[in-house]
């Protein structure tokens, strides 16, 4: 590996150093070894990737650390956060020269831990392993992983269960959290944090009139596209507090995450959240509010006489958000149902199309593969409103008529995924490993690493459709 151990020169304020906590028993989980290649992992590294990826080995390179954050949970101020139960343990290189972050979770309790263990259990590592998986191979920038391993050592959370370890990486792990606990803690760490966020993630804003207008921007821009991106897919996150959105935009910390199967915009798929906060259709808005709340963060790096009207562009920056989103969303939909974006009735038969699903409680993925093949008329059959749906095709097929219609059906092949990772997919890959068969995450890593293409030699019948009406949803939680 090719360290390039920059957070450490950062005030001491912002982190704890200190050594992982191993768990009793580690055993190989999973490890992705395209991924290991692509970060330059050497032979050795990957013969060792058991010891490194459940704490047992680190890098004399780089001390491990835990860093500080603070944040908003559920819209409420929560005071001082921080990795209550992960480690970054290396910052390294990839092939591309990107430095990239490698953070050890489950590595066990921090200064930060405040009443929690500091462990992580195998079926949440699974989860969040073939989630960041499924997430990059559908082009949605995330959190990926090297590997997780699991062990014989019990942790207790609402019964016992396997403790795991997952190394996971990014590009980023300062979170929006950051600049909230520098502003109640430590504002005089503001200038110096903000200079280098941007010199190590958006150095082009170095040479703008305005730097830190020009990286809230940016910032904006990349957080409006990736929830765009979200929608597109179906991808709800489950828990989109301000110290769980990063300023690269890339999708974190997402535990009690769901893929839309039957298409209900404002399905919870967090049993904590009751109020239904962070819903998909939610989501956008929510942004919105989280970008708000870290731009405020940013005021003090104005000078006293300038503040008023540094405050009147940040929020100007931040009237950018909506229309940066609904351009990505609007584009990415129009792509999805094989419609030009520059015709004027794309959007509203779109819509159009979201309505049907929503009313007749179509399976949404699987819809969008349904329409991108041509199968009006399996499409038609699922419908109890037909003339709904017959409207609509009118209306579809006229949009179409006189367009390029070999290059809106690529379009809609490059958009559309015939898999998803379900919550009963992730959930039998879970009950397997749980009795040391990891069989289920091996085949569900291959499907979802080409989720554009058909696999009919590795896919089952419940990889492509949703629960029956009659069989319970599986319920997902914070507790992890």
């Amino acid at each position: 590996m090719h360290f390039n151990p920059r957070y450490a020169s950062l005030d001491s304020k912002l982190y704890h150093q200190q050594q992982p906590t191993p768990l009793r028993g580690a055993k190989a989980g999973h490890f992705n070894e395209s991924l290991a290649d692509e970060l330059q992992w050497s032979e050795e590294d990957k013969a060792n990737w058991v010891e490194i990826c459940s704490g047992q080995k680190t890098f004399s390179e780089f001390t491990p650390l835990a860093m500080v954050y603070a944040g908003h949970q559920f819209g409420q101020w929560a005071g001082q956060l921080g990795d209550g139960r992960g480690l970054l343990i290396g910052q390294i290189l990839n092939q591309q020269g990107q430095t990239i972050d490698l953070h050890l979770k489950g590595a066990g309790a921090t200064p930060y831990s405040r009443m929690g263990d500091g462990r992580a259990v195998l079926r949440s590592v699974i989860r969040e392993y073939l989630a960041g998986h499924a997430l990059n191979a559908l082009g949605i920038a995330s959190s990926h992983a090297v590997g997780f391993t699991t062990s014989t050592q019990g942790v207790q959370r609402e019964t016992l269960e396997l403790g795991a370890m997952l190394l996971r990486t990014s590009e980023c792990h300062i979170r929006f959290g950051h600049f909230e606990w520098i502003n109640q803690y430590a504002p005089e760490l503001l200038p110096e944090f903000t200079q280098k966020c941007i010199e190590w993630h958006y150095p082009e804003c170095l040479n703008a009139e305005q730097p830190i207008l020009a990286f809230a921007q940016a910032v904006i821009d990349r957080t409006a596209l990736m929830i765009a991106q979200w929608q597109l897919v179906g991808f709800a996150h489950g828990v989109m507090n301000t110290d769980n959105l990063n300023i690269t935009g890339s999708t974190l910390d997402f535990g009690p995450y769901g893929f839309l199967e039957r298409f209900r915009p404002n399905w919870i798929n967090n049993h904590s959240d009751y109020q239904g906060r962070y819903t998909y259709q939610n989501q956008p808005s929510i942004g919105h509010w989280n970008l708000w709340k870290w731009l405020n963060t940013l005021i003090p790096l104005a000078k006293p006489e300038d503040k008023e009207q540094f405050k009147h562009d940040l929020a100007q920056c931040l009237e950018q958000y909506e229309p940066t989103f609904l351009q990505y969303y609007g584009q990415g939909l129009c792509k999805k149902m094989g419609l030009p974006n520059f015709h004027k009735d794309s959007l509203d038969c779109s819509f159009a199309f979201l309505g049907i699903l929503q009313s007749e409680q179509l399976d949404y993925t699987q819809s969008f593969i349904r329409l991108q093949q041509h199968e009006y008329k399996a499409l038609r059959d699922d419908c109890i409103d037909v003339q709904q749906f017959d409207n609509f095709l009118t209306r579809y097929q006229n949009i179409r008529q006189h367009q390029d219609t070999d290059e809106l059906d690529l379009a809609m092949q490059q958009a559309n995924p015939h898999y998803i990772l379900r919550n009963h997919m992730a959930q039998k890959a879970i009950e397997l490993a749980e009795r040391g068969d990891f069989s289920e995450v091996e085949r569900l890593f291959q499907l979802l690493n080409q989720p554009y293409q058909k696999q009919p030699d590795l896919e089952t019948e419940q990889d492509i459709a949703p629960l029956p009406s009659d069989v319970p949803e599986v319920v997902v939680s914070c507790s992890s």
